[in-house]
Protein backbone atom coordinates (compact mmCIF):
# COMPACT_ATOMS: atom_id res chain seq x y z
CA UNK A 1 0.00 0.00 0.00
CA UNK A 2 1.18 3.70 -1.31
CA UNK A 3 0.31 5.95 1.62
CA UNK A 4 1.31 9.77 1.06
CA UNK A 5 1.95 12.77 3.51
CA UNK A 6 1.99 10.46 6.76
CA UNK A 7 2.65 11.87 10.13
CA UNK A 8 2.63 10.42 13.45
CA UNK A 9 2.34 12.10 16.29
CA UNK A 10 1.34 11.34 20.24
CA UNK A 11 0.75 13.14 23.31
CA UNK A 12 -2.29 14.59 25.46
CA UNK A 13 -5.15 16.66 24.19
CA UNK A 14 -5.65 19.49 26.30
CA UNK A 15 -8.69 19.76 28.77
CA UNK A 16 -12.49 20.01 27.33
CA UNK A 17 -15.27 21.99 28.25
CA UNK A 18 -15.78 20.52 31.12
CA UNK A 19 -13.69 17.10 31.71
CA UNK A 20 -10.21 15.90 30.53
CA UNK A 21 -10.11 14.88 26.90
CA UNK A 22 -8.84 11.10 27.18
CA UNK A 23 -5.52 10.24 26.54
CA UNK A 24 -4.46 9.16 23.20
CA UNK A 25 -1.23 8.40 20.13
CA UNK A 26 -2.38 9.86 16.89
CA UNK A 27 -1.82 9.34 12.99
CA UNK A 28 -2.96 11.26 10.44
CA UNK A 29 -1.71 11.72 6.30
CA UNK A 30 -3.44 11.71 2.93
CA UNK A 31 -4.48 8.75 0.65
CA UNK A 32 -3.38 8.87 -2.53
CA UNK A 33 -6.61 10.30 -3.91
CA UNK A 34 -6.00 13.37 -2.16
CA UNK A 35 -8.02 12.19 1.31
CA UNK A 36 -7.19 13.28 4.55
CA UNK A 37 -7.08 10.69 7.08
CA UNK A 38 -6.97 10.57 10.88
CA UNK A 39 -6.29 8.17 13.31
CA UNK A 40 -6.82 8.18 17.07
CA UNK A 41 -6.13 4.96 19.85
CA UNK A 42 -6.78 5.66 23.45
CA UNK A 43 -3.96 4.76 26.07
CA UNK A 44 -7.17 2.44 27.17
CA UNK A 45 -7.93 0.70 23.47
CA UNK A 46 -10.69 -2.12 24.26
CA UNK A 47 -9.55 -3.54 21.02
CA UNK A 48 -12.68 -2.35 19.34
CA UNK A 49 -11.84 0.23 16.08
CA UNK A 50 -14.42 2.57 14.93
CA UNK A 51 -13.99 3.61 11.03
CA UNK A 52 -15.80 6.88 10.53
CA UNK A 53 -16.26 9.17 7.13
CA UNK A 54 -16.03 12.31 8.95
CA UNK A 55 -13.45 11.67 11.87
CA UNK A 56 -10.81 13.56 10.07
CA UNK A 57 -13.19 16.69 9.50
CA UNK A 58 -15.28 16.50 12.30
CA UNK A 59 -13.27 15.94 15.25
CA UNK A 60 -13.20 18.84 16.51
CA UNK A 61 -16.14 20.46 15.33
CA UNK A 62 -18.31 21.30 18.48
CA UNK A 63 -21.57 18.93 18.21
CA UNK A 64 -19.40 16.09 17.15
CA UNK A 65 -16.71 16.72 19.92
CA UNK A 66 -17.90 15.23 22.86
CA UNK A 67 -19.49 12.21 20.87
CA UNK A 68 -16.05 11.14 19.49
CA UNK A 69 -14.20 12.15 23.50
CA UNK A 70 -17.29 9.89 24.56
CA UNK A 71 -16.08 6.81 22.81
CA UNK A 72 -12.75 7.68 22.87
CA UNK A 73 -13.08 7.46 26.66
CA UNK A 74 -14.46 4.63 26.92
CA UNK A 75 -11.80 2.97 24.71
CA UNK A 76 -12.31 2.97 21.46
CA UNK A 77 -10.54 3.86 18.75
CA UNK A 78 -11.44 6.12 15.72
CA UNK A 79 -10.13 5.39 11.87
CA UNK A 80 -11.68 8.14 9.68
CA UNK A 81 -11.54 10.35 6.78
CA UNK A 82 -11.54 14.18 5.76
CA UNK A 83 -14.62 14.59 2.71
CA UNK A 84 -12.65 15.05 -0.58
CA UNK A 85 -12.14 18.89 -1.86
CA UNK A 86 -13.93 17.95 -5.00
CA UNK A 87 -16.67 16.08 -3.68
CA UNK A 88 -19.26 18.51 -4.70
CA UNK A 89 -18.55 17.45 -8.47
CA UNK A 90 -17.32 13.56 -7.99
CA UNK A 91 -19.02 12.09 -4.85
CA UNK A 92 -19.12 8.55 -4.88
CA UNK A 93 -19.67 6.66 -1.36
CA UNK A 94 -18.27 3.65 -2.94
CA UNK A 95 -14.65 5.18 -3.38
CA UNK A 96 -15.65 6.77 0.41
CA UNK A 97 -15.74 2.97 1.74
CA UNK A 98 -12.73 2.05 -0.39
CA UNK A 99 -10.75 4.72 1.62
CA UNK A 100 -12.08 3.38 4.70
CA UNK A 101 -11.36 -0.13 4.19
CA UNK A 102 -7.49 1.60 3.30
CA UNK A 103 -7.50 3.47 6.40
CA UNK A 104 -8.47 0.32 8.51
CA UNK A 105 -5.42 -1.21 6.44
CA UNK A 106 -2.99 1.69 7.66
CA UNK A 107 -4.57 1.43 11.23
CA UNK A 108 -3.64 -2.39 11.38
CA UNK A 109 0.02 -1.73 9.95
CA UNK A 110 0.72 1.25 12.64
CA UNK A 111 -1.14 -0.67 15.46
CA UNK A 112 -2.66 -4.19 14.90
CA UNK A 113 -5.44 -5.70 13.95
CA UNK A 114 -8.83 -4.99 15.72
CA UNK A 115 -10.90 -7.46 17.54
CA UNK A 116 -13.88 -5.57 16.36
CA UNK A 117 -14.55 -2.94 13.54
CA UNK A 118 -17.71 -0.62 13.45
CA UNK A 119 -18.77 1.35 10.82
CA UNK A 120 -20.02 5.00 12.44
CA UNK A 121 -20.86 7.45 10.51
CA UNK A 122 -23.63 10.34 9.83
CA UNK A 123 -25.35 12.01 7.02
CA UNK A 124 -23.66 10.32 4.20
CA UNK A 125 -21.04 8.56 6.56
CA UNK A 126 -24.18 6.81 7.61
CA UNK A 127 -24.68 5.51 4.33
CA UNK A 128 -21.54 4.23 4.05
CA UNK A 129 -22.49 3.06 7.43
CA UNK A 130 -25.46 0.70 5.73
CA UNK A 131 -23.54 0.39 2.25
CA UNK A 132 -20.67 -1.53 4.00
CA UNK A 133 -22.76 -3.72 6.10
CA UNK A 134 -24.67 -4.70 2.85
CA UNK A 135 -21.94 -5.03 0.53
CA UNK A 136 -18.65 -4.75 2.33
CA UNK A 137 -19.36 -7.21 5.38
CA UNK A 138 -15.95 -9.13 5.34
CA UNK A 139 -13.86 -6.14 6.46
CA UNK A 140 -16.74 -4.74 9.53
CA UNK A 141 -18.33 -6.43 12.47
CA UNK A 142 -21.51 -3.77 12.58
CA UNK A 143 -22.84 -0.60 11.45
CA UNK A 144 -23.72 1.87 13.94
CA UNK A 145 -25.92 4.25 11.30
CA UNK A 146 -26.95 8.12 12.44
CA UNK A 147 -29.30 10.16 10.37
CA UNK A 148 -28.10 8.19 6.84
CA UNK A 149 -29.63 9.17 3.45
CA UNK A 150 -29.29 6.66 0.72
CA UNK A 151 -29.10 8.95 -2.67
CA UNK A 152 -31.96 8.33 -5.07
CA UNK A 153 -34.59 7.67 -1.88
CA UNK A 154 -33.85 11.06 -0.41
CA UNK A 155 -33.80 12.79 -4.04
CA UNK A 156 -37.15 11.32 -5.03
CA UNK A 157 -38.53 12.45 -1.66
CA UNK A 158 -36.92 15.94 -1.68
CA UNK A 159 -38.45 15.92 -5.42
CA UNK A 160 -42.01 15.32 -4.45
CA UNK A 161 -42.40 18.18 -1.92
CA UNK A 162 -41.01 20.14 -4.16
CA UNK A 163 -42.80 19.58 -7.01
CA UNK A 164 -46.04 20.20 -5.22
CA UNK A 165 -44.70 23.26 -4.31
CA UNK A 166 -43.69 24.20 -7.55
CA UNK A 167 -47.17 23.25 -8.88
CA UNK A 168 -49.21 25.20 -6.29
CA UNK A 169 -47.35 28.04 -5.29
CA UNK A 170 -46.06 29.43 -8.72
CA UNK A 171 -49.58 31.20 -9.08
CA UNK A 172 -49.19 33.19 -5.77
CA UNK A 173 -46.11 33.72 -6.75
CA UNK A 174 -46.91 35.55 -10.25
CA UNK A 175 -49.95 37.45 -8.45
CA UNK A 176 -47.27 38.99 -6.38
CA UNK A 177 -45.36 40.26 -8.57
CA UNK A 178 -42.19 38.31 -8.50
CA UNK A 179 -41.94 37.00 -11.68
CA UNK A 180 -43.17 34.26 -13.59
CA UNK A 181 -43.97 30.35 -12.12
CA UNK A 182 -40.90 29.01 -14.14
CA UNK A 183 -38.67 30.81 -12.09
CA UNK A 184 -39.17 28.42 -9.31
CA UNK A 185 -36.89 25.27 -10.65
CA UNK A 186 -35.96 22.75 -8.77
CA UNK A 187 -34.09 20.12 -11.03
CA UNK A 188 -31.00 20.53 -13.11
CA UNK A 189 -29.49 23.41 -11.14
CA UNK A 190 -26.67 25.94 -12.49
CA UNK A 191 -23.43 25.35 -10.81
CA UNK A 192 -20.01 25.68 -11.84
CA UNK A 193 -19.75 22.48 -13.66
CA UNK A 194 -23.00 23.52 -15.68
CA UNK A 195 -24.36 26.40 -16.99
CA UNK A 196 -28.07 28.12 -17.06
CA UNK A 197 -30.24 30.76 -17.94
CA UNK A 198 -30.63 31.51 -14.38
CA UNK A 199 -27.84 31.90 -11.80
CA UNK A 200 -28.67 29.38 -8.48
CA UNK A 201 -28.77 31.84 -6.28
CA UNK A 202 -31.52 33.87 -8.63
CA UNK A 203 -33.04 30.53 -8.63
CA UNK A 204 -32.72 30.61 -4.31
CA UNK A 205 -33.94 33.88 -4.11
CA UNK A 206 -37.15 33.38 -6.39
CA UNK A 207 -38.17 30.57 -3.85
CA UNK A 208 -37.66 32.31 -0.79
CA UNK A 209 -40.09 34.77 -2.17
CA UNK A 210 -42.59 32.22 -3.25
CA UNK A 211 -42.04 30.53 0.53
CA UNK A 212 -42.74 33.88 1.84
CA UNK A 213 -45.54 35.07 -0.27
CA UNK A 214 -47.20 31.62 0.73
CA UNK A 215 -47.00 32.11 4.42
CA UNK A 216 -48.92 35.17 4.59
CA UNK A 217 -52.23 33.63 3.40
CA UNK A 218 -54.09 30.70 4.85
CA UNK A 219 -54.23 29.70 1.10
CA UNK A 220 -50.37 29.14 1.02
CA UNK A 221 -50.06 27.67 4.63
CA UNK A 222 -52.36 24.89 3.67
CA UNK A 223 -50.55 24.61 0.45
CA UNK A 224 -47.66 24.31 1.85
CA UNK A 225 -48.08 21.33 4.47
CA UNK A 226 -49.66 19.70 1.48
CA UNK A 227 -46.28 19.51 -0.33
CA UNK A 228 -44.49 18.75 3.55
CA UNK A 229 -47.08 15.57 3.73
CA UNK A 230 -46.23 14.53 0.68
CA UNK A 231 -42.93 14.67 0.43
CA UNK A 232 -42.92 13.09 3.89
CA UNK A 233 -41.12 15.52 5.19
CA UNK A 234 -40.76 16.77 9.17
CA UNK A 235 -42.74 20.11 9.98
CA UNK A 236 -40.33 20.36 12.29
CA UNK A 237 -36.41 21.70 11.36
CA UNK A 238 -35.63 24.82 12.57
CA UNK A 239 -32.97 24.19 15.81
CA UNK A 240 -33.72 25.92 18.83
CA UNK A 241 -37.77 25.62 18.28
CA UNK A 242 -39.71 23.74 20.70
CA UNK A 243 -41.98 20.54 18.61
CA UNK A 244 -45.75 22.09 18.20
CA UNK A 245 -48.90 20.51 19.33
CA UNK A 246 -49.96 18.67 16.20
CA UNK A 247 -53.43 18.95 17.68
CA UNK A 248 -52.52 22.90 16.96
CA UNK A 249 -53.22 23.28 13.16
CA UNK A 250 -52.19 27.08 13.48
CA UNK A 251 -48.84 26.23 15.47
CA UNK A 252 -47.89 23.54 12.77
CA UNK A 253 -48.89 25.80 10.05
CA UNK A 254 -46.12 28.04 11.58
CA UNK A 255 -43.54 25.63 12.26
CA UNK A 256 -43.89 24.55 8.36
CA UNK A 257 -43.73 28.15 6.91
CA UNK A 258 -40.20 28.54 8.97
CA UNK A 259 -39.46 25.19 7.95
CA UNK A 260 -39.94 25.95 4.41
CA UNK A 261 -37.69 28.74 4.95
CA UNK A 262 -34.77 27.42 6.45
CA UNK A 263 -34.63 24.90 3.36
CA UNK A 264 -35.63 26.95 1.23
CA UNK A 265 -32.29 27.83 -0.35
CA UNK A 266 -31.76 24.09 -0.80
CA UNK A 267 -33.83 23.97 -4.09
CA UNK A 268 -35.01 20.65 -5.23
CA UNK A 269 -33.65 19.33 -2.08
CA UNK A 270 -30.38 19.46 0.45
CA UNK A 271 -27.47 18.44 -2.05
CA UNK A 272 -29.54 17.99 -5.34
CA UNK A 273 -26.26 19.52 -7.17
CA UNK A 274 -24.01 17.01 -5.11
CA UNK A 275 -25.63 13.96 -6.72
CA UNK A 276 -26.66 15.20 -9.82
CA UNK A 277 -23.19 16.07 -10.67
CA UNK A 278 -21.82 12.41 -9.26
CA UNK A 279 -23.55 11.10 -12.69
CA UNK A 280 -22.11 13.49 -14.66
CA UNK A 281 -25.10 15.67 -14.17
CA UNK A 282 -28.15 13.38 -14.87
CA UNK A 283 -30.81 13.60 -13.15
CA UNK A 284 -31.33 10.20 -10.69
CA UNK A 285 -34.79 11.21 -9.41
CA UNK A 286 -38.04 11.38 -10.95
CA UNK A 287 -42.04 11.10 -10.81
CA UNK A 288 -43.55 9.62 -13.99
CA UNK A 289 -46.16 7.69 -13.11
CA UNK A 290 -46.25 8.79 -9.43
CA UNK A 291 -50.15 9.15 -7.93
CA UNK A 292 -49.57 12.00 -5.64
CA UNK A 293 -53.44 11.23 -4.59
CA UNK A 294 -51.84 7.74 -2.80
CA UNK A 295 -48.56 9.14 -1.56
CA UNK A 296 -50.76 11.61 0.25
CA UNK A 297 -52.69 8.45 1.72
CA UNK A 298 -49.65 7.50 3.14
CA UNK A 299 -48.71 10.72 5.03
CA UNK A 300 -48.23 10.94 8.74
CA UNK A 301 -51.58 11.08 10.92
CA UNK A 302 -50.02 14.48 12.27
CA UNK A 303 -49.67 15.73 9.04
CA UNK A 304 -52.64 14.23 7.55
CA UNK A 305 -54.51 16.34 10.36
CA UNK A 306 -53.17 19.70 9.93
CA UNK A 307 -53.43 19.74 6.06
CA UNK A 308 -57.21 18.96 6.29
CA UNK A 309 -57.98 21.45 9.17
CA UNK A 310 -55.81 23.62 7.13
CA UNK A 311 -57.71 23.13 3.74
CA UNK A 312 -60.74 23.74 5.87
CA UNK A 313 -60.30 26.66 7.31
CA UNK A 314 -58.70 28.23 3.95
CA UNK A 315 -61.78 26.78 1.89
CA UNK A 316 -59.82 25.16 -0.34
CA UNK A 317 -60.52 21.80 -1.97
CA UNK A 318 -57.69 19.45 -1.06
CA UNK A 319 -58.52 16.77 -3.33
CA UNK A 320 -58.67 19.50 -6.46
CA UNK A 321 -55.43 20.29 -5.21
CA UNK A 322 -53.55 16.82 -5.64
CA UNK A 323 -55.44 16.66 -8.75
CA UNK A 324 -53.34 19.62 -9.96
CA UNK A 325 -50.39 17.77 -8.60
CA UNK A 326 -51.16 14.88 -10.62
CA UNK A 327 -51.87 16.62 -13.80
CA UNK A 328 -48.90 18.82 -13.78
CA UNK A 329 -45.50 18.10 -16.45
CA UNK A 330 -43.34 15.22 -15.22
CA UNK A 331 -39.64 14.85 -14.57
CA UNK A 332 -38.07 12.05 -15.74
CA UNK A 333 -35.01 10.13 -14.26
CA UNK A 334 -31.97 9.02 -16.64
CA UNK A 335 -31.04 5.53 -16.69
CA UNK A 336 -27.28 6.72 -17.08
CA UNK A 337 -27.88 8.31 -13.23
CA UNK A 338 -29.66 5.03 -11.57
CA UNK A 339 -27.33 2.72 -13.45
CA UNK A 340 -24.31 4.86 -11.32
CA UNK A 341 -26.34 4.64 -8.10
CA UNK A 342 -27.12 0.99 -8.59
CA UNK A 343 -23.76 0.04 -7.89
CA UNK A 344 -22.74 -1.52 -4.83
CA UNK A 345 -21.89 1.33 -1.99
CA UNK A 346 -24.26 3.79 -3.58
CA UNK A 347 -27.44 2.64 -2.59
CA UNK A 348 -29.30 0.18 0.03
CA UNK A 349 -31.23 -3.14 -0.73
CA UNK A 350 -31.79 -4.09 3.23
CA UNK A 351 -29.93 -6.84 2.16
CA UNK A 352 -27.50 -7.04 5.77
CA UNK A 353 -25.02 -9.52 6.35
CA UNK A 354 -23.64 -8.01 9.65
CA UNK A 355 -25.59 -6.22 12.54
CA UNK A 356 -26.58 -2.75 11.96
CA UNK A 357 -28.53 -0.11 14.23
CA UNK A 358 -30.06 3.30 13.14
CA UNK A 359 -31.29 6.66 14.92
CA UNK A 360 -32.25 9.25 12.83
CA UNK A 361 -33.89 12.89 14.20
CA UNK A 362 -37.50 13.78 13.82
CA UNK A 363 -36.57 17.58 13.17
CA UNK A 364 -33.83 16.53 10.74
CA UNK A 365 -33.56 19.46 7.89
CA UNK A 366 -30.99 17.61 5.94
CA UNK A 367 -32.68 14.54 5.48
CA UNK A 368 -36.27 13.41 6.08
CA UNK A 369 -36.32 10.97 8.77
CA UNK A 370 -38.86 8.94 7.08
CA UNK A 371 -35.93 7.06 4.70
CA UNK A 372 -35.47 5.40 8.01
CA UNK A 373 -38.88 4.10 8.04
CA UNK A 374 -38.79 2.99 4.52
CA UNK A 375 -35.45 0.92 5.08
CA UNK A 376 -36.99 -0.71 8.37
CA UNK A 377 -39.70 -2.08 5.79
CA UNK A 378 -37.25 -2.89 3.31
CA UNK A 379 -35.11 -5.08 5.91
CA UNK A 380 -38.17 -7.32 6.77
CA UNK A 381 -38.65 -7.71 3.09
CA UNK A 382 -35.29 -9.11 2.89
CA UNK A 383 -35.66 -11.30 5.83
CA UNK A 384 -32.96 -9.58 7.38
CA UNK A 385 -35.04 -7.81 10.39
CA UNK A 386 -32.83 -10.16 13.18
CA UNK A 387 -29.95 -7.99 11.94
CA UNK A 388 -31.69 -4.30 11.86
CA UNK A 389 -33.39 -2.29 14.63
CA UNK A 390 -34.04 1.35 14.58
CA UNK A 391 -34.81 4.77 16.64
CA UNK A 392 -36.26 7.45 16.67
CA UNK A 393 -34.79 11.09 18.24
CA UNK A 394 -36.86 14.16 19.30
CA UNK A 395 -34.25 16.87 18.09
CA UNK A 396 -33.73 19.67 15.42
CA UNK A 397 -30.59 19.85 13.73
CA UNK A 398 -28.79 17.42 11.19
CA UNK A 399 -26.08 14.98 12.73
CA UNK A 400 -26.79 16.85 15.99
CA UNK A 401 -26.76 13.32 17.84
CA UNK A 402 -25.56 13.80 22.11
CA UNK A 403 -23.28 11.64 23.35
CA UNK A 404 -25.83 9.43 25.20
CA UNK A 405 -27.34 8.51 21.79
CA UNK A 406 -24.56 8.01 19.71
CA UNK A 407 -22.53 5.45 22.28
CA UNK A 408 -26.04 4.00 23.57
CA UNK A 409 -26.41 2.38 20.14
CA UNK A 410 -22.84 1.89 19.90
CA UNK A 411 -22.83 -0.30 23.03
CA UNK A 412 -26.56 -1.91 21.97
CA UNK A 413 -24.71 -2.91 18.87
CA UNK A 414 -21.76 -4.57 20.44
CA UNK A 415 -24.00 -6.55 22.73
CA UNK A 416 -25.70 -7.87 19.90
CA UNK A 417 -21.99 -8.98 18.08
CA UNK A 418 -21.11 -10.35 21.50
CA UNK A 419 -23.98 -12.22 22.29
CA UNK A 420 -26.26 -12.91 18.91
CA UNK A 421 -29.38 -11.22 20.31
CA UNK A 422 -30.22 -7.66 20.71
CA UNK A 423 -30.96 -6.23 23.98
CA UNK A 424 -34.55 -3.98 24.30
CA UNK A 425 -34.19 -1.61 21.50
CA UNK A 426 -37.61 0.37 22.75
CA UNK A 427 -37.12 3.89 23.31
CA UNK A 428 -37.70 3.75 27.50
CA UNK A 429 -35.18 0.95 27.27
CA UNK A 430 -32.58 3.42 24.78
CA UNK A 431 -32.91 6.04 27.36
CA UNK A 432 -32.34 3.75 30.55
CA UNK A 433 -29.60 2.52 28.95
CA UNK A 434 -28.06 6.18 27.49
CA UNK A 435 -28.49 7.62 31.36
CA UNK A 436 -26.85 4.70 32.69
CA UNK A 437 -23.80 5.58 30.94
CA UNK A 438 -23.41 9.06 32.24
CA UNK A 439 -22.20 11.00 29.70
CA UNK A 440 -23.23 14.05 30.77
CA UNK A 441 -25.97 14.33 28.34
CA UNK A 442 -29.19 13.65 27.45
CA UNK A 443 -30.87 11.02 25.16
CA UNK A 444 -33.95 11.43 23.48
CA UNK A 445 -35.81 8.55 22.14
CA UNK A 446 -39.23 8.92 21.20
CA UNK A 447 -42.19 6.02 19.68
CA UNK A 448 -43.07 6.96 16.21
CA UNK A 449 -46.36 7.58 17.54
CA UNK A 450 -48.21 9.82 14.74
CA UNK A 451 -45.40 10.66 13.03
CA UNK A 452 -45.40 7.04 11.52
CA UNK A 453 -45.98 7.27 8.00
CA UNK A 454 -48.47 4.32 6.68
CA UNK A 455 -45.59 3.78 3.91
CA UNK A 456 -42.39 5.42 3.27
CA UNK A 457 -43.11 6.17 -0.43
CA UNK A 458 -39.86 6.28 -2.33
CA UNK A 459 -37.78 3.33 -1.80
CA UNK A 460 -35.81 2.28 -4.57
CA UNK A 461 -34.15 -1.10 -5.45
CA UNK A 462 -32.06 -1.52 -8.53
CA UNK A 463 -33.46 -4.08 -11.04
CA UNK A 464 -31.41 -7.44 -10.46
Amino acid sequence: MVVLCLALTAGFAPLASAQEQPAFNEHAGTLPDGTAWLIRVPENWNGRLLRDLDFASNVSVASAVQRYDDLLGRGYAFAGLARHPLRLWQYDPQREILNLQAVQDIFTDLERAPDMVLQYGCSGGGLDSLASAEDYPDRIDGAAVLAAHTPVWIMSSFLDGWFAMQTLLGESYEAAGHGPASDLAIVGLPNAGAGGERSLDAIRASWMAAIETAGESPEGRARLALAFAIGQWSPWMVEGTELPDTADAGAMADMIVASALRIGGNVGGTSRLLFENAASGQQLSGNEGVDYAAFYQNAAPAMARTVEALYEQAGLDLQADIARINAAPRIAASDYARDFWAADGRTTTGDLQVPAIRIHMLGDWAIPYTLMEGYGALVQEQGTGDLYRQALVQGTGHCEFTAAESTAIVETLVERIETGAWPETSPEALNAAAEALETGSAPRFIEHGDWRVAAYNRPWVPAE
